[in-house]
């Protein structure tokens, strides 16, 4: 489509350890439109985090990364380390899941978005000056010539992670990929921060990747949604369509988890509804998965699922890799 800045394809991340190798990410297929905000959801250790990393080849040396990023055009998984870091924080941006291990202690926040703005921009020393100003403005941090001078230690949670989001905007990037930038705050200030990361969107025109596992933050804030589980996207489409009939069981058994979701979360008495876990734990990564990977924790698992299902489309856009998917969406 013509208004697709990023499209994955195949991506596939392994780390070789002293344990030998494993799997991290296989097989991942993603694309994100102008102004949009895709989401990421998953339990810990789908592989999330990992993916969003291997976007922009933000991992350790241990990983070899495969498939293509195509961004605007570009390949990044080839290019060379100059145009690379040209991309990095000027065209894609990155908030990191914890603020206070990714901002560096001993520089003061308006050091630290001067250093974004000396990399990625010409303007002289008074312009970023105004530039960093703005910013913490922009991002809801009162006081903000006063703050440039603070360390993070002297920020509250909410307000280290507004400082990140404030670097990370320094450029004026065209895609964030926000890596749980919710996770550590508590429910109030995480609605603040999801609610300027929407105005923000909406406002620069700036499209997003969300990473969470927090299935409330995707309803609340995504145009689409992809669900990971075991290092593969599983189901992806609308958010309207996977929350409201999802097509894969493990999509399925993540919304019996949350009060309030799925498909009969407006029929009488679902409020009062017992949860229903997941049982079991996802599968190891370091060996080799047969089939479905959710298969030993699927109440529709069936004999099929000894072989690995693929992708099918419902023709709406809505995909699942899963063989019980037209009898979920009847139930």
């Amino acid at each position: 489509m013509s208004d697709t800045l990023l499209q994955v394809r195949d991506l596939a991340v392994t780390f070789e350890t002293r344990r030998g190798r494993v799997q991290a990410v296989s097989g991942v297929d993603l694309s994100v439109r102008a102004g949009e905000i895709v989401g990421l959801v998953g339990e810990s250790g789908s592989g999330k985090s990992v993916t969003l990393r291997a976007l922009t080849r933000l991992l350790h040396a241990n990983a070899r990364i495969s498939g293509q990023v195509i961004w605007r055009g570009e390949d990044v998984l080839a290019l060379p380390e100059n145009r690379l870091r040209a991309i990095r924080g000027r065209e894609i941006a990155m908030i990191f899941q914890e603020p206070m291990t990714a901002l560096n202690p001993v520089l003061s926040i308006g050091r630290q978005i001067d250093e974004n703005l000396v990399a990625h921009g010409s303007l002289d020393q008074a312009g970023r000056r105004r530039r960093a100003l703005e910013l913490l403005d922009m991002v809801g941090i009162a006081s903000a010539a006063q703050r440039l001078e603070n360390f993070p230690h002297e920020f509250s949670g909410g307000q280290r992670q507004r400082a990140m989001i404030a670097i990370a905007l320094a450029a004026e990037p065209r895609l964030l990929l926000a890596d749980e930038p919710t996770t550590a705050l508590d429910v109030t200030i995480q609605d603040q921060i999801l609610k300027l990361l929407m105005n923000l969107s909406t406002g620069l025109g700036m499209a997003m990747v969300l990473v969470t596992h927090d299935l409330g933050v995707v309803a609340q804030s995504c145009d689409r949604v992809c669900v990971m589980y075991a290092g593969r996207v599983v189901e992806r489409g609308s958010v309207e369509q996977v929350f409201g009939r999802p097509r894969h069981a493990y999509t399925d058994a993540l919304l019996r988890t949350m009060p309030g979701f799925g498909p009969s979360s407006h029929t009488e008495g679902a409020a009062r509804a017992r949860l229903v876990p997941i049982e079991g734990q996802p599968p190891r990564l370091d060996r080799p998965i047969l089939g479905c990977a959710f298969a030993p924790r699927c109440t529709h698992a069936s004999a099929q699922c000894e072989v690995r299902p693929e992708m099918v489309d419902d023709g709406s856009g809505h995909e699942a890799a899963c063989f019980a998917a037209d009898a979920l969406v009847a139930v």
